[in-house]
């Protein structure tokens, strides 16, 4: 097990990168603007999920495999970046509904998350570079690495349901502009992945 002080340097690590707008936030207004808070938990859940993906991934070695193949994480940062851009594109389309419709789902707001984490190359740089300067190779790691993520994944929910309150008493209603700033982001987060 990590100590409290290990614990709390990777917090304050993680605390600029995870304040910085990213897909989970871009996901998280997209949800609440069109749906209510009521998909805020999807998308916090997918999202947390994904960053337990990423500690499994790896404790099973991925580091080990990029470092020996720089290719494989350049194969997830564009299938990231793609993935992206398809969000982008239905965000922006989605902005385009007559006012009075009811919005449809483009998909479950849990799966959207998760693979958005997933086949996020922010994410997959914690876990293959940031994580491993906080593991103490005299204690067991898998340990280490269950206590890093669980507190990882803690503190993004904090933040993640921090701005679903902040949003849902500001954008009571699906606003077009939103969307598409939204949308925009996602695009420019896509483009800057496969750049």
């Amino acid at each position: 097990m990590p100590t409290a002080r290990t614990v709390a340097g990777f917090l304050l690590a993680l605390l600029p990168l995870i304040a910085t707008p990213g897909a989970s936030l871009a996901l998280l207004v997209r949800q609440i603007g069109e749906h209510g808070r009521r998909r805020a938990v999807p998308v916090v859940l997918g999202t947390v999920t994904g960053l337990a993906v990423h500690a499994g991934l790896a404790l099973a070695g991925l580091a080990g495999l990029t470092a020996h193949h720089p290719g494989a994480l350049t194969a997830v940062r564009i299938a990231g970046g793609a993935y992206l851009i398809g969000l982008a594109v239905l965000t922006w389309r989605s902005a385009g509904r007559a006012a009075g419709r009811r919005p449809r789902h483009d998909g479950p707001a849990f799966v959207q998350a998760l693979l958005a984490n997933v086949l996020n190359p922010k994410a997959a740089s914690i876990y293959l570079t940031l994580l491993p300067q906080f593991l103490d190779a005299a204690r067991p790691l898998p340990a280490q690495v269950l206590v890093l993520a669980a507190a990882h994944a803690a503190l993004l929910a904090a933040w993640l349901l921090g701005w679903t309150a902040l949003l849902a008493r500001t954008a009571p209603r699906p606003r077009p502009w939103a969307t598409r700033a939204t949308a925009a982001v996602l695009l420019a987060l896509g483009l800057r992945a496969l750049a």
